[in-house]
């Protein structure tokens, strides 16, 4: 399978920016499409599965939260996997994993059976596609990075508004049982674009490959050197803050409208709009990422795209009628599309891309605390104070914290440790000037020889390289 050599990832090998890439580019527009969009699509089959086993609606929806647990949950697990047999061969047992469960689940007749398959076996599926194929976009992408990212994050919309309406037809037509059998063939597909991950190789003989790999020492599983960089940790504390409240609006909005006297298929209708917004934000956020000047600091569009979500969720707090809750489903739409296409660019852009399959894992398992306390709490305050308002106003002050923490975070503590190691390196360049103005003077060294010690000393002299990739 050449799997040994796909997630060394040999600093000789240049990211393509195209070519193949593209194929890789398709293949995880349909996996993260299947990933967040899987565990909301199973819902329309809920009230199937309340009628056949006489079980309530909080006992359907741990199906989703099961989904969502492991799709999050197992991130450390995943790259642990991807380090040692590499991408596709993990995206292609996946596949057949995310399958497996949800064709054993139309076999089921107990609802703890169907925990077991459809949200266990079949959530550990996609998470097993789900970090991989992000690793795959990082290293076949590099200048077009960012609308890469955007335009595969754009699959969890596209799939949303595609997924749900096929669930609901399946089970019109071969019941919860056979929806479940066809929506486990379908996720096959996984595997075809596991099959798309082609490893990128250096440009040498397969003999002196296998050389070079025997000679390695043999890679960490899972790097946990990440903890060391600052910017890792503030982007981790940052992002589990925000995943406390960034759910949340989707999960209410629609039980919001009702209350507010709405008809349900007009209130359904949020979703779709926002799901419709969602798809063209989220490629043109990418797009505005990747310009010469924002790349640089994209974590600071990032921060501003939190803020808009945060600000947006209190708007939507007082919001009293439909119309007020379409144009807030409209600008949540915007702001959630760029979060999405920003995270795990700014991700990438702080931890570079060697230790980015074991940064993305801890980050994913830190996030998935976040996402099994976030919307449960949120339901507990509305049964507490029967007041959506209070809802969206928590949403949005975790959302905004979050881009306060991550901002001023990377403008105080990163941006400052950067100025003092280019002080350092200034003070360091007078110094040797002096050291080549004394041996002028007493004529111990020849000027010639100096400035060749200081073309050979580039490193120590200042010449500092920035790269957009590896600092924030």
């Amino acid at each position: 399978m050449g799997a040994v050599v796909v997630d060394d990832n040999p600093s000789s090998v240049k990211a393509p920016d195209g070519g193949w890439g593209w194929a890789v580019l398709f293949g995880c527009f349909v996996i993260t499409g299947f990933s967040y969009a899987f565990p909301k699509a199973v819902s329309v089959f809920f009230k199937e599965l309340i009628r056949e086993f006489g079980i309530g609606y909080s006992d359907t929806a741990w199906i989703s939260s099961i989904l969502l647990a492991m799709l999050y949950g197992t991130g450390p697990l995943c790259s642990i996997c991807v380090n040692r047999f590499g991408c596709r061969p993990v995206m292609m047992v996946g596949g057949l994993f995310a399958s497996l469960g949800m064709v054993s689940a139309s076999f089921c007749t107990s609802i703890l059976t169907i925990y077991l398959t459809a949200g266990v076996i079949t959530g550990l599926g996609l998470a097993l596609n789900f970090q991989p194929s992000l690793i795959m976009l990082n290293r076949y992408f590099d200048k077009r990075r960012p609308l890469a990212n955007g335009l595969a994050a754009a699959g969890s919309p596209v799939f949303l508004c595609a997924l749900s309406p096929l669930g609901q037809i399946l089970q019109d037509m071969f019941g919860w049982r056979g929806g479940f059998l066809i929506l486990g063939g379908l996720l096959l597909n996984c595997c075809v674009c596991g099959a798309l991950m082609r490893p990128l190789e250096p440009a040498k003989k397969a003999n002196e490959e296998v050389k070079e790999i025997k000679d390695k020492k043999p890679k960490k599983l899972l790097d946990f050197s990440v903890f060391k960089d600052r910017g890792f940790l503030i982007y981790t504390v940052a992002a589990s803050i925000m995943v406390l409240g960034l759910f949340v609006p989707p999960v209410f909005v629609v039980s919001y409208a009702k209350d507010l006297g709405t008809q349900d298929t007009k209130a359904a209708a949020l979703l779709t709009i926002l799901g419709f917004i969602d798809i063209f934000a989220r490629p043109t956020c990418g797009v505005i990422a990747g310009l010469k000047w924002v790349r640089p600091r994209c974590i600071y569009l990032f921060g501003f795209a939190m803020i808009f979500n945060g600000i947006t969720d209190l708007g939507g707090s007082m919001a009293d009628t439909y119309g007020g809750l379409v144009v807030f489903v409209l600008f949540f739409g915007i702001s959630y599309g760029m979060v999405g296409a920003l995270q795990f660019e700014v991700l990438m852009a702080i931890v570079g891309t060697q230790k980015f399959s074991s940064a993305i894992g801890l980050v994913l398992l830190a996030e998935a605390c976040a996402v099994l306390i976030g919307p449960p709490s949120a339901g507990k305050i509305l049964d507490a104070t029967g007041k959506y308002m209070y809802v969206f106003i928590i949403a949005g002050v975790e959302v905004v914290l979050s881009a306060l923490v991550l901002t001023f975070g990377n403008f105080f503590c990163i941006r400052k440790t950067k100025e003092l190691e280019h002080k350092e390196d200034v003070t360091e360049i007078n110094e040797l000037h002096k050291v080549e103005d004394q041996a002028v003077e007493s004529g111990a060294v020849e000027p010639a020889e100096v400035e060749e010690f200081l073309k050979d000393e580039k490193a120590k002299n200042g010449e500092v390289v920035t790269n957009p990739e590896t600092c924030v």
